[in-house]
């Protein structure tokens, strides 16, 4: 199986390329920039091989899209289409959900969301959490067998500096980063601080939330971005992901196959 997985968030997309079902490589480039878009689509297509039954040189791979971005859809749509002359896949219209979630309304849940906690459940093959640190916090929760129940979203780092930068006389916009100590000496090391040791302890407080609901502490799984700066100081997470999404894209997809050859 070769496929092109993209991931498309608020602020990049990513392109995972995989060969025979193996990973290749994973890039990420904003989602705004189209020329960088189609000089990566470009790239990572080349390297899936010929049809060898194909005259016209038809690639034997896919192109597998997730998007919390319906703009920045069309515009990978449509690179794809005159870079590659392909079509893409879109899980939630043309794959389906790779796991069931049992919450009010499914087809409204965050499409990432439901495919990093099935690439999390697919490996822990147990309850689990996933948290998602990307523009937005996103932290959910999967139960033993294997169905969504639902999480929390919270503001991403770069959203909540903003904001205060934004909404007060003199605070200033900072980049948040791990800090040297737990409290600042400066008004921008306090913010700093503020935001990375809050953003850790609501991340610990929801879990232990969700293990008073199962009754027993679950496996939990950080990705995205922003996971990698507090990675260090949360010994109750059990691994970091930094692709989550891109390598549940590729679970939905199989689980796509599995489910047409059943069928057939």
């Amino acid at each position: 199986m070769n496929i092109v997985a993209v991931d498309i968030g608020n602020t990049n997309v990513d392109i995972g390329l995989f060969l025979d079902g193996k990973q290749d490589s994973i890039e990420s480039v904003p989602g705004a920039d189209e020329a960088q878009l189609r000089n990566r689509f470009s790239a990572a297509w080349e390297k899936v091989p010929v049809l060898e039954s194909s005259a016209e040189g038809k690639r034997d791979g896919v192109i597998v899209v997730c998007s919390v971005q319906p703009k920045w859809t069309e515009r990978v749509r449509k690179v794809v289409r005159e870079e590659l002359a392909e079509n893409i896949l879109v899980i939630g219209d043309d794959i389906s959900l790779p796991m069931p979630a049992w919450v009010d309304e499914p087809l409204k849940v965050g499409v990432d969301r439901v495919v990093a906690a099935a690439a999390a459940h697919d490996v822990v093959g147990d309850a689990v959490v996933v948290a998602d640190f990307g523009t937005a916090v996103t932290i959910d929760l999967v139960d033993a067998n294997g169905v969504f129940q639902g999480g929390v979203i919270c503001p991403g780092f770069e959203i909540s500096a903003q904001a205060l930068a934004n909404c007060t006389a003199q605070l200033p916009k900072i980049t948040v980063h791990r800090p040297e100590a737990p409290y600042g000496k400066n008004t921008a090391d306090a913010i700093n601080c503020g935001l990375y040791y809050s953003s850790i302890g609501a991340m610990e407080e929801i879990i232990r939330r969700y293990a008073e609901e199962i009754g027993r502490w679950p496996q939990t799984v950080i990705t995205g971005t922003g996971a990698v700066t507090i990675a260090e100081d949360c010994p109750f997470v059990d691994n970091y992901v930094p692709h989550l999404v891109v390598q549940g894209i590729v679970l939905a997809y199989q689980k796509h196959l599995d489910t047409l050859s059943e069928t057939a």
